[in-house]
């Protein structure tokens, strides 16, 4: 992770330093896998795009949270939650860039009172597939 990056978002409260738990990192990894098991179980449609959006993408940032923990940080912060995920080796590392989109999505659904699309949902439930096991490895390997 980018020193300055880090030094900035804990300047503006982004981050805290934190003593790492690992305890909290496992219930988040596990919280994060039940959640989605249970929403890939709901028929997509337009009408429960938004959930499973919502649902997935809160997944992710769980994930991310892990990845701060394990570093001593905790983040207050969506973009920092996220951000953290950047970093790992996945396979499919390039679909790490979506991240953002995914929060803006998610923004728009809970500020703006937006529905997401099926088209969104499944974008999302794709990322899942294809990095979710991936992240979830490369926390629980450095546990």
């Amino acid at each position: 992770m980018n020193e300055e990056l880090i030094k900035r978002w804990l300047k503006d409260n982004k981050l805290k330093k934190k003593q790492t738990d690992t305890e909290k990192i496992k219930s988040l990894v596990k919280s994060s896998e039940n959640n989605t098991e249970v929403v890939k179980k709901i028929e997509l449609n337009k009408n429960s795009s938004t959930i499973i959006f919502r649902e997935i993408y809160e997944s992710i940032r769980q994930l991310g949270e892990a990845c701060w923990l394990l570093k001593g940080y905790e983040s207050s912060t969506h973009e920092a939650s996220l951000e953290s995920l950047k970093e790992l080796e996945i396979k499919d590392k390039i679909k790490l860039n979506y991240l953002d989109r995914y929060r803006k999505i998610r923004n728009d659904v809970n500020y703006q009172g937006f529905q997401t699309t099926v088209e969104q949902a499944k974008e999302i439930l794709e990322f899942w597939d294809l990095c979710g096991k991936d992240i979830i490895d490369c926390i629980k390997k450095s546990l």
